[in-house]
């Protein structure tokens, strides 16, 4: 009876916690003068202790970032440059495998706009936006802007603030606003999608998040590469006649090893002012946005295809030959100029190996943003560097280095084989955002199968390149290669079936982005084993599942069994993990399967309804026009709270059978599913 008790007491506070609308952010803003046809638009948002808002340049598969929309632009006024941000933070998300750019605490927004049209008093702007902590809420606001007196003829002036929020207050188009400090209470679009994967059962916690790991990464890869780079036909042959120079030019061994370490110092400083370069034109935050923009994904797979195929043997990339003739003819000039100008010539010399490489890193590092292209030039050209050096310091080395011959180009080929495969990521990430599930899991898996699977069989011999040397035997080293190349191949086989392939898990798509959930041919089960009812569809663990609950409610009434209603969201860690660690329990599993019917509601489903089925909700006053409108309308009218997961038992009659629940262990769970069937046999 006492246990009994203290369960129940559990379910109110519960209850409690959940049933209620959460705001953790409020919002301020005002309009700076900039020149007499130049404003600054600011949106500035204080954010409660350990909530984090997303970055717009958070990237695509992650949770959702700020989406800012200026309204009635045409004619009227001009963005000048993208939108502003202040600092961010970044931390890997194992769940997603990607990176988190948030905001803590405060978050900037600005925007500078040159005015059109003098008439115009207002500007009008929304803002939608995702904030998380152990749970999360996606929000929107909307902001109008009031002008102050606009002169196009005037030049620009010092800045000047119109309308800070200690003088003239910004009119805000909110449901409530106190000042300028305001709580939105438009509809809250609800996703959960909390930050880091280490979370215990009961209250998850985060971590600090360590962006350092990010550009290590990028650094450790980039020098690898620099190390693949030295290995090609292009690069390899130039060391020791490269060191012979320097070697036999200088009056003293000094003097030579001071050369060396000029002419490496010079590589690091050609390529990374190219990471800088890059980043300098596209702008830090920018290059982030673009390497998760669709049309630059598509753009980056064909690139990376395009290096592939050079690499492969049909064609290779050159600089003009004139360029590689100018630059030697400076390097005659001796000194610390020659030297720099020999660095430049050995660029142009081995770009056709090594340009392909390049680009690649320079691709990659910019789904990190910031300074990671610069990272990865430094990582790449220390590398490069680092051989020439060495040798020139320690010539009696040059006798351990192998002969140049048809090895170098079977490094070049294994390379393009790699960024084939890579190549396919993109895609994939383009195909993602769109939805359009031409590229799911197992037609992912099956491209990199065939891709290594042809890659195993050239280190075995069995094909050639167009640039490749007679092969009368395979060298042990050769051989080991491939069987490992094999084994990899081997592994991804059973992918196809629905294996979770953990080793590349950040490559393919996830497991409900393909073909059969379950992997096609992948033996039976108890769901696959009887007939789907109309409007369901197989969820996690085979358990049937609807997305619409008119239909699911319907149903549960035709076979007498209690409904319940999974409120969950697409990018919703915790849902997910729920769903792996919690729901993976046979006892609970048995449950959902045998005993309940399941129907999972996506608040972030961003499908328009049908004209016919939007409107506009009674309790926020919002336009419903999604799906994701419509479940997030009816968790928030219904059960007065707008996070997830929240899980619901109903009777037949839609009546709840007990308090709600979030996320918790498995054995709160499953005592209240016992609890929830109790009272639905009463």
């Amino acid at each position: 009876m006492k246990k009994l008790l203290y369960l129940l007491l559990a379910f109110g506070f519960l209850t409690n916690v959940s049933a209620q609308i959460v705001k953790p952010v409020k919002w301020a803003s005002r309009v700076e003068k900039v020149s007499g046809s130049e404003v600054k638009l600011i949106m500035e948002a204080t954010i409660e202790n350990e909530w984090h808002v997303y970055s717009q340049f958070t990237p695509d598969g992650g949770p959702l970032p700020v989406e800012i929309e200026y309204k009635n632009a045409s004619g009227n006024y001009q963005l000048i440059g993208k939108t502003a941000e202040s600092a961010t933070k970044r931390h890997f998300n194992e769940t997603f495998g990607v990176d988190e750019v948030y905001f803590e605490k405060k978050a900037v927004f600005t925007q500078k706009v040159k005015i059109l049209n003098a008439k115009l008093k207002t500007i009008e702007t929304s803002l939608d936006y995702q904030v998380c902590k152990e749970v999360c809420i996606n929000d929107d606001v909307k902001f109008t802007f009031t002008l102050p007196q606009i002169d196009l003829s005037v030049a620009k002036t010092t800045s000047t603030v119109i309308n800070p929020t200690t003088e003239t207050p910004v009119t805000e188009t909110t449901t409530t606003a106190v000042d300028t400090a305001i709580t939105p209470v438009a509809q809250a679009k609800t996703v959960d999608t909390t930050k880091v994967a280490t979370q215990s059962a009961t209250k998850p916690t985060a971590p600090e998040p360590k962006k350092e790991r990010s550009l290590f990464s990028i650094f450790f890869v980039a020098f690898l590469s620099g190390f693949a780079a030295l290995l090609t036909p292009c690069v390899f042959p130039l060391i020791p006649m490269t060191v012979s120079f320097f070697t036999k030019q200088s009056k003293t061994k000094a003097a030579g090893i001071r050369n060396a370490i000029t002419y490496g110092i010079s590589i690091i400083v050609i390529y990374v002012g190219l990471g800088l370069l890059v980043t300098w034109i596209f702008g830090a935050g920018a290059l982030n946005n673009l390497a998760t923009n669709v049309t630059f994904n598509l753009v980056f797979f064909a690139l990376l295809i395009f290096f592939a195929i050079s690499f492969l043997g049909a064609f290779e990339i050159v600089l003009p030959n004139s360029w590689a003739n100018k630059v030697d003819r400076q390097a005659d000039r001796g000194g610390i100029i020659g030297i720099l100008f020999m660095a430049l010539a050995l660029a142009i010399v081995s770009f056709s190996c090594t340009g392909p490489i390049v680009g690649t890193i320079l691709v990659e590092a910019a789904t990190h943003g910031g300074i990671g292209p610069a990272i990865g030039m430094f990582g790449f050209s220390l590398a490069l560097a680092l051989p020439f050096m060495l040798f020139a310091m320690f010539p009696g080395w040059l006798n351990t280095l192998p002969k140049s011959g048809g090895w170098l180009n079977t490094v070049k080929v294994f390379l393009g084989f790699l960024e084939l495969a890579l190549a396919f990521k993109f895609l994939s990430n383009a195909d993602l955002v769109m939805q359009t599930h031409l590229l799911e899991r197992e037609v992912f898996i099956a491209i990199w199968i065939a891709v290594f699977g042809a890659l195993a069989l050239y280190l075995f011999g069995k094909i050639t390149t167009p640039h490749d040397s007679p092969l009368p035997f395979i060298s042990v080293g050769r051989l080991l290669l491939g069987l490992l190349v094999l084994t990899f191949t081997v592994y991804l086989i059973p992918g196809l079936w629905g294996a979770p392939l953990k080793l590349i898990n950040a490559f393919p798509p996830p497991m409900e982005y393909s073909e059969s959930p379950r992997g096609f041919g992948g033996g039976t089960s108890v769901a696959a084993s009887s007939a789907l009812p109309e409007g369901a569809k197989y969820g996690p663990h085979d358990i049937i599942a609807f997305d619409d609950y008119d239909v699911a409610l319907a149903y549960a009434k035709s076979v007498n069994k209690p409904l319940m209603i999974d409120f969950t969201g697409f990018a919703c860690v915790n849902c997910r993990k729920m769903e792996n660690s919690v729901w993976s329990d046979e006892r609970v599993l048995k449950l959902l399967k045998e005993d309940l019917i399941l129907v999972s509601l996506y608040v972030d489903d961003k499908r328009e309804l049908p004209l016919d089925k939007q409107y506009v909700s009674k309790d926020s006053g919002e336009e419903i026009e999604t799906i994701g409108d419509k479940w997030t309308d009816f968790i928030i009218t219904r059960y007065k709270t707008n996070t997830q997961p929240m899980y619901v038992l109903q009777d037949v009659n839609g009546q709840d059978l007990s308090p709600t629940i979030s996320y918790v262990g498995t054995e709160e769970y499953l005592a209240w599913l016992k609890l929830g069937l109790s009272n639905f046999k009463k």
